[in-house]
């Protein structure tokens, strides 16, 4: 045991010491961290797109407007509301007109809002006087400072005066002064052939979504009149069946579904990356470095002081070492960014790592990292032996790998269905249990299954240490031409005390 702490401790320093190592290990939080942010980042600075509307039927567009102005005084006073409630600056902060509609949206029932908001955009009151005309001068970069989601602030229509406005807006189109047009047909409720959206660029859509999505509004209220049908009840028959959400809790009964139950089927699916990707760097880090020292003939010089299995034990427990500590590393920095920036993560963002530090996820991810670190880094050891150059590595590797791509691609279905047919039948292939049984935590599946596939993983693990142990012990000092595989096969089958050269000389 001293012997094979020693080669683990040199194996672990020789990682860890290395400035490049680190910043490997730092490196992964990073690219994750930009790539949740720089989207959002990215996205905050598109610039608004400006477009313009030729409109035949002369209704569409009036009443467009006057529904996209509802949308945005009422997103602008359910939030003064919520600042009034909490008081303080912000509150204060807000223009005056806004502040005394938002004291009148507070003062009625929840019921009776909705009407407010379409009298205000209307202009029917003094109060709706005074938010229209700030709405009519207020700036973009006053807008912006509220921090909401607007419709003015993504989305600028833009004036086209002309007798031959198609041509001009076409101009204006090509040389990037307008994003886009759109022309509208002189009887919309009738057909939409006629209804067209030009523009150079096809692959942002949002803007043609947006639009279309408030003209089909006002063509349905239309269609609906026209039907005989009062107000009420095309709204009526617009309205969809919901079904709420309920769970069965563990008395037998009704329980509501929280933001906690929502996102704890999913919270599983960091740790089953995390998982996948320790295992991969490790392992494939493991079998390089034993072809390494093998082609440095480093191999020889260890082996005169220890013995095969002693080096091969060593070698797997020191990388076992530095996956944990690449691990835990990404943990530390995952926890010091939720204490850090709570309010840039937000609250299901908080939740998820809430459920992923309970203890049964954090006990499960240690033991199926170092059951499958161990499994694979059996595998990759002994064929890692048996190369004599990283070109041999290379072409081996790769088949050995197939099996870690398989999780990878079957993780969101398991993760639909944690004790489907699919999830319990991977369950209990050796080299898929590690990533499916925590893919399934959420589930969670039975005790006994838990119980079923530890034993048979464990049981694997033992034939994999054996077996690598004799492919080690020979293989290692192999030159020349790797073996065949069924000279490995023999070698798997020979007695330990026996190599299989002394049994051919029988």
């Amino acid at each position: 045991m001293r012997k094979i702490a020693l080669v683990a401790q040199r194996e672990y320093m020789e990682h860890i010491r290395t400035k490049g190592f680190w910043i490997g290990v730092l490196a992964f939080p990073l690219i994750l961290a930009l790539s949740v942010v720089m989207p959002i980042l990215l996205s905050e600075t598109k610039q608004a797109r400006t477009y313009a509307v030729i409109d035949h039927s002369g209704f569409v567009l009036k009443e467009v407007e006057a529904g996209i102005l509802a949308e945005d005084l009422g997103i602008v006073l359910r939030n003064a509301a919520e600042r009034y409630r909490d008081g303080g600056r912000t509150w204060e902060h807000l223009p005056g007109a806004v502040r005394a509609a938002a004291k009148v949206y507070v003062s009625l029932a929840e019921a009776e809002r909705p009407a407010l908001i379409q009298d205000l955009a209307a202009g029917e009151s003094a109060v709706a006087a005074g938010l229209v005309e700030w709405w009519q001068q207020v700036s973009a970069g006053e807008l912006e400072g509220l921090g909401l989601e607007l419709s003015r602030s993504r989305y600028v229509r833009v004036e086209t005066p002309g007798d031959d406005r198609p041509a001009a807006l076409n101009r204006m189109v090509n040389d990037g002064s307008l994003f886009a047009y759109f022309v509208i047909a002189a009887d919309p409720v009738a057909s939409d052939e006629e209804c067209k959206y030009i523009s150079l660029n096809l692959t942002d859509q949002d803007l043609r979504h947006w639009f279309a999505d408030r003209v089909s509004q006002v063509v349905r209220a239309r269609r609906i009149e026209q039907a005989g049908l009062d107000a009420e009840t095309g709204s009526w028959l617009q309205t969809p069946v919901h079904f709420a959400e309920r769970k069965v809790d563990k008395r037998g009964g009704e329980a509501e579904v929280s933001t906690v139950d929502r996102v704890q089927q999913w919270a599983v699916i960091p740790f089953v990356y995390l998982l996948w990707m320790a295992v991969f760097i490790n392992a494939q880090t493991l079998m390089t470095n034993t072809v390494e020292e093998k082609s440095s003939r480093l191999i020889e010089v260890l082996l005169s002081a220890l013995s095969p299995f002693e080096l091969m034990a060593g070698k797997i427990a020191g990388t076992a070492a530095v996956g944990l500590t690449l691990v835990f590393t990404w943990v530390a920095c995952v926890a010091v960014a939720v204490v850090i920036a709570p309010a840039a993560l937000g609250n299901d963002a908080a939740s998820i790592v809430g459920i992923a530090s309970t203890p049964p996820y954090l006990l499960s991810f240690v033991f199926y990292f170092l059951a499958g670190f161990l499994l694979y880094a059996c595998l990759l050891v002994g064929a890692g032996s048996l190369c004599n150059s990283l070109k041999d590595a290379q072409s081996l590797m790769l088949p050995l790998l197939v099996p870690l791509i398989v999780p990878l691609l079957t993780m969101i279905p398991i993760t639909q269905d944690p004790n489907g047919t699919l999830a319990r039948v991977m369950s209990y292939i050796p080299l898929f249990t590690p990533f499916v049984m925590m893919n399934r935590a959420a589930g969670p599946p039975p005790l006994w299954e838990y119980l079923a596939t530890t034993v048979l993983l464990l049981s694997s693990i033992y034939l994999a240490v054996r077996g690598a142990g004799k492919i080690f012990r020979i293989g290692i000092l192999m030159t020349g031409k790797p073996p065949r595989l069924a000279e490995i096969m023999r070698w798997l089958t020979a007695k330990e005390e026996i190599s299989p050269a002394e049994r051919e000389a029988d």
